[in-house]
């Protein structure tokens, strides 16, 4: 699956967010802050029509926050995560 990403330029290090790719809701989060991740890791699971999908890191570094929660419904580009 592709991830959207959207670099942070506003800040002093570069922040990448990892968005929702579909509408649907947050299935199950696999990774909480402070947690490393390589690209492709999954970081959220999002679940729409009856379907389980991956978001994954689009690059490595550092969960520096979730920004979704559980059984929250979720808007296609809507920011899940943050990465350092």
């Amino acid at each position: 699956m592709t991830s959207l990403v959207r670099r942070n330029y506003f800040s002093h290090a570069m922040a990448t967010e990892v968005r929702a790719h579909i509408t649907g809701t947050v299935w199950k989060i696999e990774k909480k802050p402070g947690d490393s991740v390589s690209e492709g890791d999954t970081v959220v699971i999002l679940e729409s029509m009856k379907m389980e999908m991956p978001v994954e890191a689009p690059g490595s570094g550092t969960i520096s926050s979730i920004k979704c929660k559980e059984g929250q419904a979720v808007d296609e580009g809507m920011v899940l995560a943050t990465i350092d």
